[in-house]
């Protein structure tokens, strides 16, 4: 089966954000997004609303035709908010006021009591629940110890070992992290999900691996559109995750 595509349209809010006016719309975008092959759409709602705010969730719930993955910390106000709107999987993430994106995957040991509470939150509501974290299988066996149904694997280090003047043996090192929390995942009877920095350019190797089933994808996406436009970079990234799918991750 094909390895489903999540798009991530924080950044389409951020840009309208940064001039105050309506256009670009996240809503729209996740549309077009839709149209040209993505299987879901992902939004984070972060504390300070720096771009999706509570109106583009609601909006976004209301409007697409595909899934709604909502990014979230494990707060009360989050899970509030997630039981009122209901979408279709809640990923918790950490979440710290000064970062400029997510680093570094969720501390499920450390953050057990809020992570259960949102767990519990989305068994009453019908809300798949998936947790993103470092890929290590310890952390993957507390993943499904408290009861997520999903892991998505932190591939930030990865895409940063495919940078120009990083080895290939840095790269497949991480790589290699990655496929073994991916197999103690499918182990564990989780569904695995991967993201993080990747790009048309590096998502090949993490498509071939064989548990990893989902992608979500935002910054790069976002940057390509800028010089081709949102469904070409779309469709582009589409067929880049199916050819590593289909070419065992050939470069």
């Amino acid at each position: 089966m094909p390895v489903r595509l999540h798009i991530n349209v924080d950044h389409v809010a951020t840009v309208r954000n940064a001039r105050g006016t309506r256009y670009p719309d996240p809503v729209f975008a996740a549309q077009l997004c839709e149209a040209a092959g993505a299987d879901g759409i992902t939004a984070h709602l972060r504390e300070d609303r720096r771009h999706i705010r509570d109106d583009d969730v609601r909006r976004l719930r209301a409007s697409i035709s595909t899934l709604l993955n909502l990014e979230m910390g494990a707060t009360d106000e989050m899970i509030g908010i997630a039981e009122q709107i209901r979408p279709d999987v809640i990923t918790l993430v950490p979440e710290r006021r000064e970062e400029r994106t997510t680093e570094g995957g969720l501390d499920v040991v450390g953050q057990r009591a809020p992570i259960e509470a949102a767990i519990a939150m989305a068994r009453r509501a019908g809300i798949k629940v998936s947790l993103f974290i470092n890929p290590d299988p310890s952390v993957v066996d507390a993943a499904a110890e408290i009861g997520a149904a999903q892991v998505e694997l932190h591939t930030g280090e990865y895409c940063q070992a495919t940078e120009p003047g990083m080895t290939k043996a840095s790269a497949a090192v991480e790589l290699g992290r990655i496929a073994l929390a991916a197999r103690r995942g499918k182990e564990r009877g989780l569904d695995v999900a991967a993201g993080h920095g990747l790009t048309r350019h590096n998502v090949g190797p993490v498509v071939a691996v064989p548990e990893v089933r989902e992608v979500n994808i935002g910054h790069s996406v976002i940057a390509d559109a800028v010089l081709s436009g949102l469904e070409r970079a779309v469709r582009d990234l589409r067929a880049a995750i199916d050819r590593g799918h289909r070419t065992g991750g050939l470069l």
